[in-house]
């Protein structure tokens, strides 16, 4: 038989953390900041571990690290739809200006 902890304390192992979070932390923060293609990847994946997330039960952590990156994945494919709508409008700009002259 094992002794109390002292002072009365629980002990307290923290859960590991799901093997994908850091991945979809590292994409939303890479699909932010270059406005790259890999924002909408973290924001499905980030929706898939955070589900997983919670139907552990607890068994497994992360959560934090997985919705920055489910949030950043978000707002990613927002400014990359945003850059291609303007990118698309500026060709289609250009190409009716040479036909029009």
């Amino acid at each position: 038989m094992s002794s109390p902890p002292p002072y009365g304390y629980p002990v307290y192992a923290k859960p590991p953390d799901h093997p994908e979070a850091t991945t979809v932390l590292v994409m939303g923060a890479l699909g932010v900041g270059f406005c790259g293609f890999c924002a909408p990847f973290a924001w499905f994946k980030g929706r898939r571990v955070l589900a997983e997330i919670d139907a552990s039960g607890g068994q497994v952590g992360g959560r934090s690290a997985a919705n920055a990156g489910y949030i950043m994945g978000l707002i990613g494919t927002i400014l990359l739809g945003v850059t291609l709508l303007f990118s698309l409008l500026a060709v289609a700009l250009v190409v009716m200006g040479a036909f029009s002259a």
